[in-house]
């Protein structure tokens, strides 16, 4: 991205009406662009001295690139870090190696202890990819987060499209099996937290909100009409603006279906009030979709209009042979099925996920 781009892409987010933004950047690696991801920082801040929004930033990073230099901007700015973990070395290099043949592993694991030694409790929320090469063995994938220091783990699918569909024979896998691996793990998770380890799954934590609290969570997913380009947006590198990072995945396949404008030749409101957005919008609310608007679950549940497109040429889709419903139905039945059957321990541990108390508070 270069400067140009990024100053109109800020411009383009504080048009936008909301009272909160939360600008995030993302890749490939965001820090081997370092003084354009600076530049954001502090045009953003520059307007937010006149807008007054709740201006957040989230850097996803693998952090090999962290000096001392770059965190003291970041800690400075109290800008957040995501990255990625995907288990313990010989798993999360099955995927994440570095291009000279290294461990990525050990360089994550320097960089994270330098974060934490710089300043304890910094910010930093790694995310997982589940791929044929972890999805039997998420309780090694759960034992490094744990031995590592974090408090929980996001059990996340692997999409069927964009790069990964190149290498579906290798990483992918049936939905079916996702749907086991995650009981089998939450299980595991909830005999942690049985034993005394505070560790929620994130996931099951937003169904559980969904399902016992009258609150939103925010999750683009699960929402209705679809998040998709009204909670969140991404901006492209080169200024094209998207209504997911799916859709933008999709466009490195060379489909640029979703694609809705670009910062450098379209106005806020023809990408945000056209036609293809609003189409989206029109046609992702559960309330009305087939077999959505007669299933018991739409009140929990949401739309992903990119994977109906992939997975069956629109974006309504068709709900029998609808990963993304099936893997919701299916986690929302075990996770009813916990709260009617399951003991009390268990309700507890769920409360407190959703509460965001340490299980013992929530049992007093």
């Amino acid at each position: 991205m270069s400067f140009g781009t990024a100053r109109a892409v800020v411009d383009m987010i504080f048009e936008s009406p909301s009272p909160d933004i939360k600008i995030e950047f993302q890749g490939g690696e965001p820090l081997l662009n370092w003084d354009v991801v600076r530049y954001i920082v502090e045009y953003a801040e520059k307007l937010n001295a006149r807008r007054l929004k709740r201006l957040e930033f989230v850097l996803c990073t693998n952090l090999t690139l962290i000096n001392e230099s770059i965190f003291s901007f970041l800690e400075k700015n109290n800008i957040k870090i995501s990255t990625s973990l995907d288990g313990p070395r010989h798993i999360h290099d099955e995927n994440r190696i570095l291009r000279n043949g290294e461990s990525s592993y050990e360089a994550f694991k320097k960089k994270l202890t330098f974060v934490r030694e710089s300043t304890a409790d910094y910010p930093v929320s790694p995310l997982l990819t589940v791929t044929r090469q972890n999805l039997g063995h998420l309780r090694s994938v759960i034992d490094e987060y744990v031995a590592l220091g974090f408090s929980g783990i996001f059990l996340r699918s692997i999409n069927p499209y964009g790069l990964a569909t190149s290498e579906w024979e290798v990483v992918g896998y049936e939905m079916e099996a996702f749907i086991d691996a995650y009981k089998e793990a939450l299980a595991y998770i909830i005999e942690l937290n049985k034993n005394g380890v505070d560790f929620t799954e994130y996931y099951t934590s937003l169904l559980l909100t969904r399902i016992l609290t009258p609150f939103a969570t925010g999750f683009v997913d699960l929402q209705s009409p679809a998040g998709a380009g009204i909670s969140g947006v991404i901006y492209d590198y080169n200024g094209d603006v998207y209504p997911t990072d799916e859709a933008r995945m999709l466009s490195r396949t060379g489909d640029k279906t979703f694609k809705l404008g670009n910062v450098e030749t379209d106005k806020y409101m023809d990408i945000f009030g056209g036609a293809k957005l609003r189409n989206i919008i029109f046609r992702t609310c559960v309330e009305v979709l087939p077999q959505c608007a007669l299933c018991a679950y739409q009140l929990y549940c949401g739309v992903d209009p990119i994977r109906n497109y992939v997975e069956c040429g629109d974006i309504t889709g068709h709900r029998p042979t609808s990963g993304f419903c099936k893997k919701n139905m299916a986690l929302l039945d075990h996770i009813f099925s916990l709260l009617r059957t399951g003991d009390a321990e268990t309700v507890d541990i769920f409360w407190a996920w959703v509460t965001g108390r340490p299980v013992s508070e929530v049992r007093i």
